[in-house]
């Protein structure tokens, strides 16, 4: 089974959950401020969720693609949205500033 670290937690999921299920069900703070209360709970659409992944995860869909690709993330900051992110291996997860995530400065490492 996989190990994910976020925010100073290690634990165990499933190859193939969800990260941001995961991330939440183990208590892990996802949302940066008032993001927490209006996130689009999973469907991809807000970009809130991003995070920066190392480890073995999915390729991203078209999704994660296509809201990372908008304003004000960047296509080409390495990012992905956890909630269109499978986990596939272990990984290491890092939260950054910003109402989507979308900043320099790190919130929580693993």
């Amino acid at each position: 089974m996989p190990k994910v670290t976020a925010q100073g937690k290690t634990f165990e999921c499933e190859s193939g959950s969800n990260l941001r299920q995961v991330l939440l069900e183990h208590g892990v703070e996802l949302y940066n401020g008032n993001a927490k209360i209006i996130n689009c709970r999973g469907i991809g659409s807000c970009g809130t969720c991003a995070v920066m992944v190392e480890g073995k995860v999915s390729e991203p869909n078209w999704k994660d693609k296509t809201r990372r690709s908008l304003p004000p993330h960047s296509p080409t900051a390495n990012r992905r949205l956890a909630c269109q992110t499978k986990v596939l291996g272990d990984v290491k997860v890092t939260k950054y500033d910003g109402f989507w995530g979308q900043g320099d400065q790190s919130m929580w490492t693993p």
